[in-house]
């Protein structure tokens, strides 16, 4: 291994090292809680040391948040694992996904969907936009369940994905703030929600809800800086 091959090694490794332990720090104390000074005393590195790889702790973030976001897109064993079910099943694999993410990185999970304190992602409008893009396909899964007769033509893509994401999430949060009774089974109960909500769907139950493909509050910055016909596409 050469020098610059050996320089490129440890600096990724500090980088990852900062990473790790602001993603602890946030969530064992909040974001805006939480230091550039406490994450370099975390490391045993100085703030300016810090400072060097991230100009400042909304970055960190930021670096944080699309990790998360790309662990749970995962293309390649969606693409793998997707492909061959039929719509409704995708769907309904889909939003079990978000489920398991909550499960399997709990601390990726708070940041990104309960600590309200985080900068918003729109910030960084095209480093995340394989995030809108993601919520789009969302759309067209349900889109697809319409054409082929398993949900009602009258249905909004959009509103179906804001329900069921807001059904699944409510489980999650739920389980991560430890507030399920001691005889719930938080996988049976998410698995049930996601079931109930696909059939009342199905059912074609009016929905007064309007769909939103970005946050509500993000939707004002949006709403700010790009024009309707941008905005057109990320909801």
């Amino acid at each position: 291994m050469g020098i610059k091959e050996r320089q490129e090694r440890d600096r990724e490794a500090v980088r990852r090292a900062i990473l790790d332990a602001a993603r602890e720090l946030f969530v064992a104390e909040g974001f805006r809680n939480v230091s550039i000074r406490k994450i370099a005393e975390r490391i045993e590195y100085s703030p300016a040391a810090i400072y060097s790889y991230f100009p400042s702790k909304d970055d960190i973030f930021f670096a944080l948040a699309e990790e998360g976001f790309t662990m749970l897109s995962a293309p390649e064993e969606r693409t793998a694992r997707l492909e061959p079910l039929a719509p409704l099943d995708r769907v309904r694999a889909i939003f079990w996904r978000l489920y398991e993410f909550s499960r399997d990185q709990p601390q990726y999970f708070s940041l990104m969907f309960v600590d309200r304190s985080v900068p918003r992602i729109t910030r960084e409008y095209e480093r995340f936009a394989f995030v809108r893009e993601m919520k789009a396909r969302l759309a067209a899964q349900v889109q697809e369940c319409i054409a082929a007769q398993v949900m009602p033509a009258t249905m909004n893509p959009a509103v179906a994905v804001r329900v069921l994401t807001m059904g699944v999430l409510g489980v999650a949060v739920m389980r991560l703030s430890d507030r399920l009774g001691p005889q719930e089974n938080a996988d049976d109960l998410a698995r049930d929600v996601l079931d109930v909500l696909i059939a009342g769907l199905q059912s074609g139950v009016a929905l007064r809800s309007q769909g939103l493909m970005v946050c509500p509050q993000d939707e004002q910055q949006l709403t700010a800086e790009q024009p309707a016909s941008d905005l057109r596409s990320v909801r």
